[in-house]
């Protein structure tokens, strides 16, 4: 495996411990910057021109290579991995993500750098599909499905998982690092992005889902506190819960490439703010966005909500006088 020149390390040791950035966030970072190195060492003919891109090391990657970028290279790279590695809209402007971060933190933080290629680098065009998300009827089916499940202790479990992510927004991360203790009344306590924690507020129905599975949960193993527990009454992993949801929405007739726990996620974030009328600053601190533009790709509004909306102006049923 190509070890990470020295600058890199710096940067990735910054953003983890300075910035609070999560591991798998730190990861994708990596990843994206790795593949532009390997990018750079191709078209300045650094390498054989049959070298494939996961030979290709980058611990030779210094200063003198990356004072010489240019908004070009950048264009360059993104026009690269478009046409050949065949990157999405979506994994294009993570790696435009990634670059403008890198060389702030090369221009603005530390200042090695006497000017930012990555200022002016622009985010591809993306589309304007809605992501897919379940009606409040094909929520019902969800459920009533899981239902179905003749072991109690399973079913009591499932149920209140599937009622979590519905009801709450939780990423799937949050879900299974549940402990007992975090969970007070109507309140719970998760560790999101960047190991923050918030306040998740829950709802009667999301209350009698949990009590109703504690009644039945299995004694843990000695020292476990996961609220949901495996077969081995130990934490449920992200892998198992996948399985488990997928394997719900299977039987309710759902198809598991375009559905997923992420997609129960945005459902939850769809139905707030569709019949909650709930403000989008507040969607923001109960998803726990950082940011609210990330916030708007979970509040597309639907049709009858824009008609209602210019509807409602008080101007609305002015007509105009006839002579």
């Amino acid at each position: 495996m190509s070890k990470k020149p020295l600058i890199l390390e710096d940067y990735l040791n910054y953003m983890e411990s300075i910035r609070g950035i999560s591991q798998n966030t730190i990861k994708e970072y990596f990843f994206d910057l790795r593949t532009f190195f390997r990018y750079l060492k191709i078209r300045y003919s650094l390498v054989d021109k049959d070298t494939s891109m996961e030979e290709i090391d980058i611990d030779d990657i210094d200063m003198n290579m990356i004072n010489k970028v240019t908004i070009q290279d950048l264009h360059g790279f993104i026009s690269y991995v478009d046409k050949v590695l065949g990157n999405s809209n979506f994994a294009k402007s993570r790696k435009v993500a990634s670059l403008r971060s890198f060389f702030d933190y090369l221009h603005n933080k530390i200042a090695i750098i006497s000017k930012n290629p990555a200022d002016q680098l622009e985010f591809p065009k993306t589309d304007n599909r809605h992501p897919a998300y379940l009606t409040l009827e094909e929520c019902e089916k969800l459920l009533n499905t899981v239902l179905k499940n003749k072991n109690e202790i399973f079913r009591k479990r499932d149920y209140a998982i599937i009622m979590l992510f519905l009801n709450c927004g939780l990423r799937l991360s949050e879900l299974s690092s549940i402990d007992l203790n975090k969970i007070r009344d109507d309140t719970l306590i998760v560790v999101g992005k960047g190991n923050k924690e918030r306040t998740i507020y829950l709802n009667e129905s999301c209350i009698a889902a949990i009590n109703d599975y504690i009644e039945v949960r299995p004694k843990p193993l000695q020292g476990e506190q996961a609220l949901f527990l495996s077969m081995r009454k130990r934490r449920m992993s992200n892998r198992a819960i996948q399985h488990m949801v997928d394997k719900y929405l299977r039987q309710a007739g759902f198809d598991t490439s375009v559905y997923s726990t992420h997609k129960l996620r945005h459902t939850a974030a769809t139905l707030m703010y569709k019949y909650g009328e709930v403000d989008i600053r507040a969607l923001q601190e109960i998803l726990g966005h950082e940011s609210v533009s990330t916030t708007q790709i979970y509040t597309h509004i639907d049709d009858d909500r824009l008609r209602q909306a210019v509807n409602s102006n008080p101007l609305a049923d002015i007509k105009p006088k006839s002579k």
